[in-house]
């Protein structure tokens, strides 16, 4: 019996020399394995030493080793707590997750094509496709009056078109189809209707006539009788709304045939305007059309017209939109005047875009009165706004003040502005002596030579024209050449210039 224990404390030490290689190159936890040798060592430590030493001694040396042995598991043991805690830091992307969302759902799912074994669909891109990106797309069908939905294509495929195939006649599928990223699956687009899975010769299609593509505009009273052709085979189903709702019968009739639909009112009002949509579906396939309607009439007359100023001929005035615009948007004003004395009302302003103006123009000394009507698609108001206080043209007094003008004096003593210049001439050949002169009076011209007067002599002819005086001598011979000289005489002085004349 006291050999029993030896064979098991011989067990345990090949196990302590097979973890020293592990533990060898970790020396540095030295203090660990003083923590961690209780649980196991704690009870087979005690009972070696009861039992080996009366039968083996020699096993001693061989048991010394065995603490070692236990503490290097216990070294073990305690580094791989650090790896154990070395996951924690995974959990750090977890902020990212708010960030990569799902894509939002496909959009304008339609069935292009329906065969007797196959639905065509068709889809627009989705507005949202995420951070990671699109995948691609999911399409699943369930029949009508199960919810069991299967997906029909394995892998997510990009394009946005895609053929149900296999599929059995008659059945009733719905369908519906998901966006795919690595942020996960969208909100699913479904189509409205079932899909009843048999041949359509023909899809249906609506001919909205080129006038009726943008806002088709009648007046109240007026009758509206409209026909939109379409096409489709086996015969579409027609259907209209208004606003989300069916049409009220008692206002809207509607006729439909295989070929077309027809829309009458009888007498419009304004409450028949609005957006009327038009479907014609075929087993599933549909088509729609947006038909808008505005029905109008002549607007209010403007409010609160007021004479705002008068000042010599002109009248500025002012006025507010009308409260009621007739369902049409306002164009512009026109604006009226009424002398007092004939009471004839003139147009003085057209198109008058502002709800103030200033009129010109006016005659002075009348009386004026005023109005001015609101303007839309429809024409004008039947009423116009009418100023309440009237407005004269006042007569201002004037003086005829003729203007004062200082006399000047005129008086001047003669001044020449040009003198005579020296002169050289041929003999034989007649010359010309110039100078000019101003004064007031006009001053007497004495043309002299040598200082001695020349008088009435047929061989000089002296002229003075607007201050320009001249002396010509005829055909003059060395005789004539001398020292001219000009003297210009008036009462309040004189003046004089001379040259010389040489002949040769």
């Amino acid at each position: 019996p006291a050999t029993a224990p030896a064979p098991a404390a011989k067990k345990k030490e090949p196990a302590a020399k097979k973890k020293e290689p592990a533990a060898a190159p970790k020396e540095e936890p030295a203090a660990a394995p003083k923590e961690e040798p209780a649980p196991a060592p704690a009870a087979e430590e005690p009972q070696a030493p009861e039992h080996p030493p009366p039968t083996e001694q020699p096993t001693a040396p061989a048991e010394e080793p065995a603490p070692k042995a236990e503490e290097t598991p216990a070294s073990e043991e305690s580094p791989p707590a650090p790896p154990a805690e070395a996951p924690a830091p995974a959990p750090e992307p977890e902020p990212e997750k708010p960030k990569a969302e799902p894509p939002s759902s496909p959009l304008s799912l339609a069935v292009e094509e329906v065969t007797e074994k196959s639905i065509k669909l068709t889809w627009k891109a989705p507005e949202q496709t995420g951070h990671s990106g699109l995948d691609g797309y999911v399409v699943e069908i369930c029949k009508d009056g199960s919810t069991d939905w299967r997906a029909v294509n394995e892998e997510p495929f990009v394009s946005t078109r895609y053929t149900i195939q296999n599929l059995s006649s008659g059945e009733k599928i719905h369908v519906r189809v998901k966006a795919v990223s690595a942020s996960g699956a969208s909100a699913p687009a479904t189509l409205e209707q079932p899909v009843l899975i048999k041949e359509i010769l023909q899809l249906p299609k609506i001919r909205m006539p080129r006038h009726l593509r943008q806002t088709y505009v009648r007046r109240v009273g007026d009758a509206v009788n409209l026909m939109i052709p379409f096409q489709g085979k086996p015969q579409p189903e027609v259907t209209w709304i208004k606003g989300g709702q069916p049409l009220d019968t008692s206002r809207v009739n509607i006729r439909n045939t295989d070929r077309d639909t027809i829309f009458y009112i009888r007498n419009a009002q304004r409450n028949d305007s609005g957006k009327y949509e038009l479907t014609v579906r075929v087993h599933g396939a549909e088509d729609k059309a947006i038909l808008d309607i505005q029905v109008i009439e002549p607007p209010g007359p403007p409010e609160n017209l007021k004479l705002v100023d008068v000042w010599g001929f002109n009248v500025a005035l002012e006025w507010g939109p009308p409260s009621d615009n007739g369902n049409s948007d306002i164009k512009g004003y026109i604006v009226q005047k009424s002398d007092k004395k004939s009471g004839k009302w003139f147009t003085a302003l057209e198109h008058c875009s502002r709800t103030s103006c200033t009129i010109s123009d006016l005659i002075i000394g009348n009386t004026y009165s005023f109005r001015v009507f609101a303007e839309n698609a429809c024409g004008l108001s039947e009423k116009a706004a009418v100023v309440s206080d009237a407005a004269h043209i006042k007569k201002t007094k004037t003086t005829y003040q003729p203007e004062k003008i200082p006399q000047r004096d005129m008086m001047e003593p003669p001044k020449f502005t040009q003198p005579l210049t020296d002169r050289t001439t041929t003999r034989g050949y007649s010359t010309h002596l110039f100078c000019s002169v101003r004064g007031f009076p006009q001053p007497k011209i004495i043309w002299m030579k040598n200082q001695m007067e020349i008088r009435e002599d047929p061989k000089y002819i002296a002229m003075i024209e607007q201050g320009v005086c001249s002396l010509e001598i005829r055909k003059p011979s060395p005789f004539d050449g001398g020292i001219y000289t000009c003297k210009a005489v008036n009462p309040l002085g004189e003046a004089s210039v001379d040259c010389r004349l040489d002949v040769k």
